[in-house]
């Protein structure tokens, strides 16, 4: 009986401790399991936050300009044109020749206008001496008159028959001078001192009298001594020019080398077909190094461009009630910011006022983003320099130190 009760307590004691492993795994089990839920909801919460990169507005140069194209005049320039009909007898200054004033381009042969001349004269002198003939016809009518010798109606047709002598020669005289003219015209001359920048005709030529609608241009001459230029300037720079401002002149083949100008005259109002306001700009060539007709880009500094901030485009969102930012607070909160745009210089855009260079800026913003978002903001990682930039440096700084 004894060995039957110890059997008994032995096997109620092993039960005992198989039920306390039972229930301490059940619960190691039950804290894993816990411990694996929050940490997996740790992570999906963590998952759910966006990763942005972020970055901050630098400033901008201290001083903006705004680049403009134009081209370059002479501060004379005309097209050089028949006056008569005829041939070209000779030309007398070709391409690129100085000329001044006065001096004798080409020569026109004018061989019916000279026909015309000469008829025309002849024609003077007949009337001249019809004149002549009714003076004097007209003077002996005068004395019989008052002896009453004859009509007064007689002379009254003496009288007129002098003054249509009369006109007939001046209207002579006007025609001769009319054709005398045209003859003079056979003799091209320059109108002032320049430089010949194209000639488009050859000896023997037909060339006819007219303008650029009909005929061809004989020679096109250039004053190159002071040159001058012609640029539109946007109605929203139209505060930023005055006469007398000096502004910077950039050739395509010196980019580094700008030379400077002065503006001469400014339009009275603004062009309504292109909405800006036409400028003339005046620059010095005494050497003559410049030429008339050379594009160039026009310079002119602007005015409150100091507070200016650089962002990178893909910082932007456009919206109905116009661009803005999303900037990254405390505690990762997004706060979306309206801004004003200025200039857009290819890799930046000028940002004129609604942000400061401590915000953060949030890089391809997702379209959803909101005002309170939650995100997590890495700074983006600094633009890589063009290759060979240090190396070139270094290499420079190398011939110095040996020169």
């Amino acid at each position: 009986m004894t060995s039957t009760n110890s059997s008994v307590q032995r096997a109620r004691r092993i039960a005992l401790v198989a039920l306390a492993l039972l229930l301490g795994g059940a619960g190691v089990r039950t804290y894993v399991n816990s411990v694996h839920a929050k940490a997996i909801q740790s992570a999906t919460e963590e998952g759910a936050v966006n990763q942005v990169l972020v970055t901050h507005a630098r400033s901008g140069q201290g001083q903006r300009t705004v680049a403009l194209p134009a081209t370059l005049r002479g501060q004379n320039e005309a097209a050089i044109y028949a006056r008569t009909n005829g041939y070209l007898r000779s030309w007398h200054k070709d391409i690129g020749d100085t000329v001044k004033k006065g001096d004798l381009l080409a020569v026109i042969d004018t061989p019916e206008v000279d026909q015309d001349l000469a008829q025309a004269k002849a024609t003077q002198e007949q009337i001249k001496a019809r004149l002549a003939l009714t003076q004097s016809s007209l003077a002996r009518w005068e004395g019989l008159r008052q002896r009453d010798a004859v009509s007064q109606q007689e002379l009254d047709e003496r009288r007129a028959a002098q003054q249509q002598a009369q006109a007939d020669l001046n209207a002579s005289k006007a025609n001769v001078q009319r054709l005398q003219q045209l003859h003079d015209f056979g003799r091209i001359t320059a109108p002032f001192s320049g430089v010949v920048v194209r000639r488009n005709v050859e000896v023997g030529a037909l060339v006819a009298a007219g303008s650029a609608t009909n005929t061809k241009e004989l020679f096109y001459l250039a004053q190159t001594d002071d040159l001058r230029l012609t640029v539109a300037v946007p109605q929203a720079y139209a505060g930023d020019v005055a006469i007398g401002k000096e502004v910077s002149i950039k050739l395509l083949e010196k980019p580094t080398a700008p030379v400077k100008g002065q503006i001469k005259r400014v339009s009275g109002g603004i062009d309504v077909a292109t909405r800006s306001v036409q400028v003339e700009v005046s620059l010095p060539n005494k050497d003559g190094k410049l030429l008339p007709g050379s594009y160039v880009e026009v310079s002119l500094t602007l005015s409150g461009s100091a507070k200016a901030l650089l962002l990178p485009p893909n910082t932007l969102q456009f919206r109905q009630d116009g661009p803005r930012v999303a900037v990254v607070g405390e505690g990762g909160k997004v706060s979306i910011k309206q801004v004003k745009l200025g200039r857009d210089l290819g890799k930046q855009v000028e940002v004129l006022s609604g942000i400061t260079p401590k915000d953060a800026v949030v890089l391809n913003p997702h379209d959803t983003i909101v005002e309170g978002e939650r995100v997590n903001a890495k700074d983006a990682p600094p633009e890589p320099k063009p290759p060979g930039a240090e190396g070139g440096a270094s290499k420079a700084e190398g011939k110095g130190g040996k020169a």
